[in-house]
C-alpha cells in the first residue's frame, strides 16, 4: 500500500486530508483509486497521458521518469510536487 502525500492546494478536493493509504501497483492505478475516493482530483494531476506540466511525482525518493506506467514497491511513498519558480 503507498502513502500519498497530498498537495496543499488539492487537499480541499481530498477532503482536508494531507495523506492517505491507497493500494495500486502503478502510478496510473494511484491516481485512478485516488480519484474514485476524491472525485476530481485526477483532473488536476493528469493531462492526457501524462502527469500534468509543472507537477512532480516523486515515488519513493526520486522524480519518476516513467510517468503514469512507474511501478510501485509496497509500502513506498508517493508526493505530487508542484514545480517551483521565481527569479
Amino acid at each position: 500500500m503507498a502513502r500519498v502525500f497530498i498537495p496543499f492546494q488539492l487537499r480541499k478536493l481530498a477532503g482536508g486530508n494531507s495523506e492517505v493509504d491507497v493500494t495500486a501497483l502503478t502510478l496510473g492505478e494511484l491516481i485512478d483509486e485516488l480519484d474514485k475516493k476524491f472525485p476530481g482530483i485526477k483532473e488536476k494531476l493528469v493531462e492526457g497521458e501524462k502527469i500534468k506540466p509543472g507537477l512532480s511525482a516523486v515515488v519513493g525518493y526520486v522524480a519518476t521518469r516513467q510517468g503514469l506506467r512507474q511501478k510501485l514497491e509496497p509500502d513506498v511513498e508517493v508526493h505530487f510536487v508542484p514545480a517551483v519558480s521565481g527569479g
